[in-house]
């Protein structure tokens, strides 16, 4: 029987990091000029709130700001971000391919449910080719509520999906998981936090490992 199979794209199959710090340097860097900011990059607050919706995001690093200024210091993030992702700067995980190879040869279908904004994600797909494992890619935008476990029900109920598994490295991912009666596998990966690992149905170290797991997982 055909599994489904719903990843996150930031901090699971996409090293965000990469490009992390040196992009959020210049958008702060471009707020400065504007004389809208006068302190250190907030680097370290971003990590913890990694995987949260854009929106929230900014509510966070810019939180005495106008939401004029936060969309405007999204969209410089966002067309810096895309920008380096279709020039190389960006990678993926170890594995993702052996991983997604495996899984498509094996009959199961995948698709990328995120936090990130629909432009963003289409150029990692078409940079990496991703689209000749992803069936389809969802982005947070099309929920109102921003909320992944009903972004992860559109999946489902778009693709009559009865079992499946989400894999993922924030609480997001494991909560999008449990509402929705799937598995959850936890990514023990750049942002990941223990706390929240706890509450996942199986941790990995590597993308790989979960190929060792299918025989774990729910038909």
């Amino acid at each position: 029987m055909m599994r489904s199979f719903i990843f996150d794209m930031d901090g699971t199959l996409f090293q965000t990091d990469k490009i992390l710090e040196r992009l959020l340097n210049d958008t702060f860097d471009w707020l400065k000029t504007l004389s809208l900011w006068n302190t250190d990059t907030p680097i370290n607050k971003y990590r913890e709130i990694m995987g949260v919706p854009l929106p929230k995001v900014w509510e966070e690093l810019l939180p005495n700001h106008s939401l004029e200024i936060r969309e405007d210091a999204n969209a410089y993030f966002q067309k810096r971000l895309i920008h380096n992702i279709e020039n190389g700067n960006g990678a993926l995980y170890p594995n993702v391919e052996k991983l997604f190879t495996h899984l498509k040869r094996e009959g199961n279908a995948i698709y990328i449910a995120s936090n990130g904004l629909a432009a963003y994600l289409a150029a990692i797909v078409a940079f990496y080719r991703l689209d000749q494992w992803v069936t389809e890619t969802f982005s947070i935008q099309q929920v109102p509520s921003l909320d992944k476990g009903e972004l992860v029900r559109t999946i489902i109920e778009k693709y009559e999906i009865e079992s499946g598994t989400v894999v993922g490295d924030r609480l997001s991912d494991i909560y999008a998981a449990k509402t929705n009666n799937l598995t959850a596998i936890g990514c023990r990966f750049d942002f990941a936090q223990e706390e929240e690992l706890a509450q996942a149905n199986f941790v990995i170290e590597d993308l790989a490992d979960l190929i060792n797991l299918l025989p774990l997982l729910p038909t």
